[in-house]
């Protein structure tokens, strides 16, 4: 698979990244807790070319983790782990936690999850609002220090934040929710990033499996899926929001792919700059995605797609009002 670079860090990474959320949270299905299936689609992801693969603390929470060590045993020379601290999960005085104190602690239960020395790309999940950005990033650049942590990431942050966060110690990446149906990047953020030399690590870049024509009804979700309180696929909002798919399969239909890999090639026609991290559970679907690497789309076809779903097409915030508030914060 083709590779990239994030920003100008050094670090390579496969183009197209694997999401493994979904393997153990958020998106309940009955095959989400299959670890069998799991290992069986990172493999596939191997097999593939993929070299980035994302996780979180948070994520079950800490069964992530533990799924990806055992999945990636024996490969730790052929891949680069993205983990995430911030969410505190556990402690119900608080939502968001970047004190120092933590951030070394969260670091510490992650590498022993993983059981690996070194985490390639450490991210902060989300920024405290009650802690300097200054302060948590001050910690992370400690682990840097000690070998613990390879490359420092920050998720859902402004450009303003960005720019706090480098002047104390280089940021690789930032990771935000990027995809035809959420373009906030491209305001502030992106010419922000180009300028820093830090690279985008898109996330949910088919729209949570929107894209991909997963979820065309609201009891296609199952009572324990977050996504039934998502305000873009409430009963009110996911109908008004299937015309963005209707659009987008017309156009792919066209292109003989499908909607999947139209979203995620437009994605990469963005930028050499923008690795998205689409997430599945199905090494079929898996490949599906990953052949989306190799499709090129002219300026034609871009424009198209542009016109089939434009900026502020989708219907209803990303959040709900009480995780609204740490996105680009």
């Amino acid at each position: 698979m083709e590779q990239r670079t994030l920003g100008t860090s050094g670090l390579e990474v496969s183009a197209i990244g694997l999401g493994c959320m979904g393997m153990t949270h958020a998106y309940a299905s009955r095959r989400v807790r299959d670890e069998v299936r799991a290992a069986a689609t990172v493999e596939r992801a191997l097999e593939l070319g993929v070299t980035l693969f994302d996780t979180a603390d948070v994520y079950g929470p800490e069964t992530n983790e533990d799924l990806l060590r055992r999945a990636l045993a024996g490969r730790r020379d052929q891949v680069r782990i993205a983990t995430k601290f911030g969410f505190a999960y556990g402690d119900p005085t608080r939502t968001i936690d970047g004190r120092p104190e933590h951030v070394q602690r969260a670091c510490e239960g992650s590498l022993r999850r993983l059981a690996v020395e070194a985490i390639d790309l450490y991210y902060l999940h989300r920024v405290d609002p009650e802690v300097p950005v200054e302060e948590t990033v001050g910690a992370m650049a400690r682990l840097v220090e000690a070998g613990k942590v390879r490359h420092l990431g920050l998720c859902e942050v402004s450009a303003a934040t960005l720019r706090r966060a480098v002047a104390v110690h280089p940021i690789t990446a930032v990771q935000s929710e990027y995809s035809l149906w959420t373009r906030d990047p491209e305001a502030e953020l992106l010419p922000a990033l180009r300028e820093l030399g830090v690279g985008l690590v898109a996330y949910s870049p088919l729209g949570r499996g929107f894209l991909a024509g997963a979820i065309k009804h609201f009891d296609d979700l199952l009572e324990e899926d977050w996504r039934r309180q998502n305000p873009r696929f409430t009963p009110e909002n996911l109908p008004r929001n299937l015309g963005i798919l209707e659009r987008l399969q017309a156009v792919a239909e066209e292109r003989m792919v499908t909607p999947a890999q139209l979203a995620l090639a437009w994605l990469l026609a963005q930028g050499d700059d923008v690795v998205p991290i689409p997430g599945t559970t199905d090494p079929h679907r898996l490949a599906e995605d990953v052949a989306a690497a190799d499709l090129r789309l002219s300026r034609e076809d871009l424009a198209v797609v542009e016109a089939a779903v434009p900026p502020g097409a989708a219907f209803g915030d990303r959040y709900g009002e009480e995780m609204l508030r740490f996105v680009n914060a």
